[in-house]
């Protein structure tokens, strides 16, 4: 299956009913509108395609067509993959089509951001989302996100990072000197610019807070 490019729109004909759900084919799972489904890729070697689905339909013929709404992967987007993209981001994108039924595969759970940072297990079918894109220009809403550190890069989730104690700022260890494995360690942290002559206090303690939690932290902005 591929996705139609934006800008051609696939032929919808007439006389066709509006169906409330669809059961996935050699499954008991049934999708209906609203839902996020995993749709076969054309290219078996490629991970599924990831989708909102906005309406069901099928012909006289019992055909069902589902209209759906694609969410891009960052490689699938004209800037790419960039460093702080997690590995389960999806892009929920202005591209919309009609593609046959059957080429669903199962469905996932698409979470906002900040929903994800606080899953505890993140299973397979779970990504998420916090930006939106326009698949023919390449532009994003929001255009501008909180960035974090000395590197000035937005929060991925799959990485570790520490607060300082100080400016409250998030830090990737690798940016202030450290292993992932004695940031883990770490009781106390205060940046080069809020560490005092003494030394800051290590002991055994596991960071569980990220950047998408601390709201009471306003860093600044740089567009993206």
């Amino acid at each position: 299956m591929a996705k139609t490019r934006p800008g051609v729109p696939s032929k919808i004909k007439t006389g066709r009913k509006e169906l409330d759900m669809y059961t996935i084919k050699g499954t008991n799972k049934v999708v209906r509108a609203g839902d996020y489904v995993l749709m076969r890729p054309s290219d078996a070697g490629k991970p599924p395609y990831v989708a909102r689905v906005e309406k069901i339909e099928a012909d006289a013929r019992n055909n069902v067509k589902v209209h759906c709404r694609w969410y891009y992967r960052p490689e699938e987007s004209l800037g790419g993959r960039r460093q702080f993209h997690g590995a389960k981001e999806l892009f929920l994108s202005d591209h919309f089509d009609v593609q046959s039924a059957h080429t669903i595969e199962g469905k996932c759970i698409v979470h906002t951001f900040k929903s994800y940072t606080r899953l505890e297990n993140v299973g397979a079918e779970d990504y998420y989302c916090r930006f939106e894109y326009k698949a023919a220009t390449g532009a994003f809403t929001p255009d501008r996100v909180a960035v974090y550190c000395k590197c000035e890069m937005p929060y991925n989730p799959d990485d570790l990072m520490v607060q300082c104690e100080g400016c409250k700022d998030w830090y990737h260890p690798a940016c202030v000197g450290m292993t992932i494995e004695e940031a883990k360690l770490l009781d106390h942290f205060a940046c080069a610019e809020c560490s005092s002559d003494d030394d800051v206090k290590k002991s055994q303690n596991g960071f569980t807070a990220s950047p998408a939690d601390d709201v009471k932290v306003e860093p600044k902005r740089r567009k993206r």
